[in-house]
């Protein structure tokens, strides 16, 4: 997370809603480098979805494996809309809507720690239409 996010959060806002916002911003604009920028080094995401059910998660340890995902994600020609959030305590909580040009729609479901305003781990559950 740069300096100038914190100067862009509103006054009084947690550090929890600044790393939200920041995710936010990072999706709408398509930037990996800002979505990447709240996550620690050594983050560890677990990503569970039809390709990696519970029994065998994904899980990607360090800030670099995850950005192979990010980026990713960042390239594709879709939408991103985080819809409904909740932040405290060192935690957030959030969903987002995207959407394909052809209309099919994915909806990810995700939860982090965050430590020193760095999430350090997350875990997040996704399905899309068939």
């Amino acid at each position: 997370m740069e300096p100038r996010d914190l100067k862009r959060a509103k006054p009084g806002a947690c550090l929890e809603e600044i790393v939200l916002e920041t995710i936010r911003a990072g999706y709408r604009s398509r930037d990996a480098a800002k979505v990447l920028s709240v996550y620690a080094e050594n983050v560890e995401c677990t990503i569970v979805n039809r390709n990696n059910p519970p029994s065998r998660p994904l899980v990607l340890r360090g800030r670099e494996a995850f950005r192979r995902v990010i980026d990713d994600i960042c390239t594709r020609e879709m939408t991103h809309a985080i819809v409904e959030a909740v932040t405290g305590n060192g935690s957030l909580a959030y969903r987002v809507e995207c959407r394909y040009p052809d209309g099919c729609n994915v909806v990810g479901h995700y939860i982090a720690k965050i430590e020193d305003g760095r999430i350090v781990s997350e875990t997040s559950v996704d399905c899309w239409d068939e």
